[in-house]
């Protein structure tokens, strides 16, 4: 793989005091640094992000997530709102799910969240994933650091409630939400009982008008079924919650039990253990994606894959076998497994 331009060290030290800063403008240019694929624009955001991490690591990072339509958008634009009124400097980074075939996004974060988007101590941003769960991780991890570094005390994560980004975002954050309507039964509203198995807290959307009752008892039932599932952290049992992101209502209790979490955590030493895994596995994806990144720009590589890959698909070829191979064009040995 060739080298990238180094890049300008004077240029990088301006653009990490400009982000330090706050100024929005050139957290959107860093951001979008972060998010490209060219070689040279790598190299420029990692220098970026290495001079801003004294910066980062002091935000709460809460994850949301929940079927379309069980009011998320609303939710979390109500929320950010109580924030920055109660002081707090919030981002939200909705991740989405870029078309593999179009590269089209299917969200419109900013026509969905208008109040927050119009508020000058919040930051909406899409966080494209460019159709790979490694595209949540990396990118929304590091787009993640630039907000902390520009001084967003509160950094919400929002999937689509669809796919597998959930367990990604889950494990990138200090709190994961799940967002339910009432009336979920066995097949939990078409989210996997592993997101159940994962989340922080349940809060059980629309409990407003005629809906009130309905969602106390769909609360009642999630709060039993959770008894059968192993607590991911000792000290911690998944509270549900009945909320109304339209109402307002709710809110504050939710919010509550999330500093709770967090007070909890940090007492027993498990969320500094759990940054410190995250860091871990922030580093194992990123060499994930930059050997897939040489692979793809070995030009030996290149021209052998086509026939590889038709050998496997033909039968004439173990994977495994054409595993090895590849390796050896890259110049890398591997045991046969």
């Amino acid at each position: 793989m060739a080298s990238s331009t180094p890049a300008n060290p004077n240029a990088i030290k301006e653009m990490a005091e400009r982000v330090r800063a706050g100024e929005r403008a050139v957290l959107a240019r860093a951001i979008t640094l972060v998010e490209s694929t060219k070689p040279e624009h790598q190299s420029e955001a990692q220098s970026l992000l290495q001079e801003l991490l004294p910066a980062t690591g002091g935000a709460l990072r809460l994850g949301i997530t929940g079927v379309p339509g069980v009011g998320k958008s609303t939710t979390i634009d109500q929320l950010g709102m109580n924030l920055v009124d109660a002081g707090h400097k919030v981002a939200v980074l909705a991740v989405d799910p870029t078309s593999r075939r179009t590269g089209g996004s299917i969200l419109g974060d900013k026509t969905r969240m208008n109040r927050l988007a119009q508020t000058p101590n919040a930051f909406i941003r899409p966080s494209p994933t460019s159709g790979t769960l490694g595209g949540v991780t990396r990118k929304t991890r590091e787009t993640m650091a630039l907000c902390e570094a520009a001084g967003f005390d509160v950094i919400i994560v929002e999937t689509v409630g669809v796919g597998q980004s959930e367990t990604a975002v889950a494990d990138m954050v200090d709190f994961f939400l799940v967002l339910l309507l009432a009336g979920g039964g066995d097949d939990l509203q078409g989210i996997k009982k592993g997101v159940i198995e994962i989340a922080d807290m349940i809060a059980i959307n629309k409990a407003d008008g005629d809906n009130i009752n309905r969602a106390g008892r769909a609360a009642s039932e999630y709060q039993a079924a959770l008894t059968i599932f192993t607590p991911k952290d000792a000290a911690w049992f998944p509270p549900v919650l009945t909320i109304s992101g339209r109402d307002n209502t709710g809110l504050e209790d939710m919010w509550g039990k999330i500093i709770e979490h967090r007070e909890t955590m940090t007492a027993d030493g498990t969320f500094q253990a759990r940054r410190k895994r995250q860091a871990v596995e922030w580093l194992r994806d990123m060499l994930h994606d930059r050997l897939m990144s040489a692979l793809r720009a070995n030009p030996q590589v290149a021209a052998r894959m086509p026939q590889i890959e038709a050998d496997v698909r033909d039968g004439k070829l173990l994977p495994t076998l054409a595993a090895v191979e590849v390796m050896s064009l890259m110049g890398l040995h591997a045991k046969e497994s």
